[in-house]
């Protein structure tokens, strides 16, 4: 299966496991839930997804990759205890808790968490020393004495012999214990999961030309020659920031993370083009609806390669817009309850100021236990980060105009609160205006029905941002186009058009 059926197996069995009876009993017990093996190729995304399952489920996460560990470490250091036998006192081995278990009951002691998942990375591939007490650990879910605490999942995760000379081959017995998932690299999985962090578009578009260039593993006369998806996907991050800071992406900087040269020389090829078509298609008039009939011209004459890529350019602009009102609206949503209890606390408490700073005490601790429990998205993080700063500024104003009663104090928070929702006005309308500006722009060079509004569609169907964005506000021509146009007739045709592209 795929990365995101993988997930939601995960996801599901941990959920499985966490089902309560009505005393408080777990259904399934304790020691008959099997662990989760998780066995794919390196680099696909099994950690990430592991965070993401944290996060959907509000549960807590502890990872270790236990290549890194020994016997000592895992297991527990060794001390001698006298204990009395049958009249007769003798000296008995024990051992300390395991730091893997112990950080477990640090994590419910800094959050307050009690439910989580363990996942512990390349549990095929430990020492020898180690081996034996990993598989005691995978049957009885413990390291010597000390158990992972209840209602905590065991989720685990492997390499195939073929990608790590290191891994170890387990036995019957001990596979009949776990609850195995096979996962394999499929771009398509992984293109909405790029969609979602905003991947830089030259990559998606890149690899949407040229699929099987996502993840490839060979071995030459020069070594191991390899791309996996985490590299893709770091490679978007990099690339980013150098054009931030206008650094040049070349392709010594590929090739630090597309591992195989043929495969980095293509992207940088294609690189450059990319950001020719960026100049010259100036795409951030076409969503403002300011686009010269020279580029609509150049887009209606364009290969389908380049006009893949253009839609690619299109869609990252979109996003960036629908991105930042939806970070503004769910800023409002975390502020309207602070609202709420301020209104409260006012009318009993004439501190002002101390009641914003115990709304700001709460936003700073739900930002420190969802990082500490692994389970918080880096949108949650600039959200709740951007609330702090907003109810700091409250709080400051509260000072600087010192209201004299509840009512001023709250109009003084209210009037603020409306200046924000007016941005978000403001964010919305620019989004949607810019979706039905490509929307025109691309009926206007492709004609309604064509492939390229095929692709638009599905990839704002797809983007987790748009979806949402979409459904709360709606836009007309993202219906009319979805409604005309015939999905699983069509995508066939293109796939097989994008199959014989060649960007050298």
């Amino acid at each position: 299966m795929n990365i995101k059926q993988a997930k939601e197996d995960i996801k599901n069995a941990v959920a499985a496991y966490l089902t309560k009876d009505k005393f408080g009993n777990f259904v399934i017990p304790t020691e008959r839930q099997r662990p989760v093996f998780l066995m794919g190729a390196p680099g696909i995304g099994k950690t990430a997804i592991m965070e993401q399952v944290a996060e959907e489920l509000n549960i807590g996460l502890v990872s270790y990759s236990m290549t890194h560990h020994t016997r000592q470490s895992a297991l527990g250091l060794p001390f001698i205890v006298k204990k009395n036998y049958g009249g007769e006192e003798y000296s008995v081995s024990e051992y300390t808790m395991s730091e893997i278990i112990a950080s477990v009951y640090d994590m419910i002691e800094l959050t307050g968490i009690s439910e989580g998942i363990l996942f512990l990375d390349e549990i095929n591939c430990v020492s020898e020393t180690l081996a034996p007490a990993m598989l005691q650990f995978l049957q009885y879910k413990t390291f010597g004495r000390h158990k992972v605490p209840s209602g905590w999942i065991v989720v685990t995760a492997g390499n195939p012999p073929e990608y790590n000379n290191s891994v170890r081959e387990f036995d019957i017995v001990t596979w009949d214990r776990l609850k195995r998932i096979d996962v394999e690299a499929d771009y398509d999985a992984w293109k909405e999961y790029a969609l979602s962090r905003s991947t830089h578009p030259a990559v998606i578009t890149y690899l949407d030309i040229k699929k099987d260039d996502f993840y490839k593993i060979e071995t030459t006369v020069d070594g191991k020659s390899f791309v996996t998806a985490r590299g893709w996907s770091d490679l978007s991050d990099i690339i980013k920031i150098y054009e931030q800071k206008d650094l040049p992406v070349n392709e010594n900087l590929i090739k630090q993370y597309l591992q195989n040269a043929k495969i980095a020389k293509s992207f940088a090829v294609y690189y450059d083009l990319f950001k020719k078509y960026r100049s010259d298609y100036q795409v951030d008039k076409i969503l403002d609806g300011s686009a010269d009939a020279e580029i609509l011209a150049r887009a209606q004459a364009a290969k389908f390669d380049e006009r893949l890529s253009l839609l690619g350019l299109i869609m990252d602009g979109l996003l960036e817009n629908i991105r930042a009102s939806e970070l503004i609206n769910g800023e409002l949503s975390e502020i309207m309850p602070c609202l709420k209890t301020a209104k409260f606390d006012f009318t009993v408490d004439k501190s002002f100021e101390d009641s914003v700073e115990r709304q700001i005490s709460e936003k700073r601790k739900a930002l420190s236990v969802g990082k500490k429990a692994a389970n918080i998205s880096s949108d949650k993080v600039y959200i709740l980060n951007a609330v702090i700063a907003a109810l700091e500024e409250d709080k400051k104003q509260i000072l600087e105009k010192s209201p004299d009663d509840a009512n001023g104090a709250f109009k003084l928070l209210k009037s603020n609160f409306d200046k924000r929702k007016k941005d978000l006005t403001k964010s919305v309308t620019a989004a949607g205006n810019a979706l039905s500006n490509a929307f025109n722009f691309c009926e206007s060079a492709f004609q309604k029905g064509s492939q390229e509004l095929l692709i638009l569609v599905t990839e704002l169907t797809v983007s987790g941002y748009a979806a949402r964005f979409i459904g709360r506000y709606g836009c007309k021509e993202y219906f009319d186009n979805n409604k005309g146009l015939m999905f699983f007739e069509r995508q066939k045709e293109i796939q097989a058009e994008i199959d014989e592209l060649d960007t050298e």
